[in-house]
């Protein structure tokens, strides 16, 4: 195995494209070191993208923040803008791990890792986040939606790497929630989760929502139906009911030892319900 610092991204890009073999993507490096140490990959060449200029920094742009690929869940948690603007993204990506896998863990780690179950995707996907991809044929910018294909599975081409990740600028009166369901009380991946976006407008009607699930799919799920049923309400009970129906019946999950498709399928509406009520209340809301 070759180990090879990159100092640019065009660099990082280059080494990955070229290499016949199995290739990882060091930042954080909590799920590609753990992988390495369980011998569930035996990778031929390992890049090292964290000395790259920019790609730890958390910067304004356009009334957002672009977040670089190597910033971790406890830097993002100290910024006090990024938390104010977008809660429920910091909060999902706070959720992943230990205190010590959160001064490594990084963003765009959790989404190249691809899992259904990854705490830091649902809630970019309802941001409607964009992902910034260099590969050998240059940069281009992907909704983050787009980016997970399958458990394990990326949409990213061979040599491409995420080098940051933009939040977008929200409307005033906008607000955003991330929930989960776990056996315990910390440190366990996901059964269900649910994050939703919301704007309002002076009256406390819904003007614009996404709802997306995890953990009920091959990849996160964005559900058209169940933002419909809250769009033009004030969030009352109806609503609600018609939020968590539509989410609960857009899950696709799998049996396993740690949730039942039936359990699953449930709980999915409940979080959507949960998730959005904490969205509307952020966003000015009153109930």
């Amino acid at each position: 195995m070759r180990y090879a610092k990159a100092k640019t991204a065009q660099e990082a890009a280059t080494l990955l494209s070229q290499e016949p073999g199995v290739t990882r993507v060091l930042a954080g490096g909590t799920d590609v070191m753990v992988q390495l140490k369980a011998r569930l990959v035996e990778p031929a060449l390992v890049v090292d993208i964290k000395h790259i200029p920019g790609i730890r920094d958390i910067t304004a742009e356009a009334g957002g923040y672009r977040v670089g690929a190597a910033v971790s869940g406890a830097q993002l948690g100290e910024h006090a803008g990024f938390c104010a603007l977008w809660p429920g993204v910091a909060e999902g990506f706070q959720l992943i791990g230990s205190t010590q896998v959160q001064g490594r863990a990084t963003m765009a780690g959790n989404l190249c890792n691809a899992s259904p179950a990854g705490d830091a995707v649902p809630s970019l996907v309802a941001a409607q986040a964009m992902a910034r991809i260099v590969g050998q044929d240059g940069t281009r910018d992907c909704p983050v939606a787009d980016i997970p294909a399958g458990p394990g599975k990326t949409t990213l081409a061979r040599g491409e790497i995420i080098t940051s990740i933009l939040l977008p600028a929200r409307p005033a009166r906008s607000g955003d929630a991330y929930l989960r369901f776990i056996p315990r009380t910390e440190m366990d991946i996901a059964v269900a989760s649910a994050g939703v976006s919301l704007t309002l407008d002076a009256s406390g009607t819904i003007t614009a929502a996404r709802v997306a699930l995890g953990a009920v799919a091959p990849t996160v799920l964005l559900v058209g139906p169940a933002a419909d049923a809250i769009i033009g309400t004030r969030l009352d009970d109806a609503a609600l009911a018609a939020l968590a129906k539509a989410a609960s019946a857009a899950c696709k999950p799998i049996d396993d030892k740690r949730g039942t498709v039936e359990f699953r399928v449930q709980v999915a509406g409940v979080l959507a319900r949960r998730a959005a009520q904490l969205a509307y209340s952020r966003a000015g809301g009153q109930k």
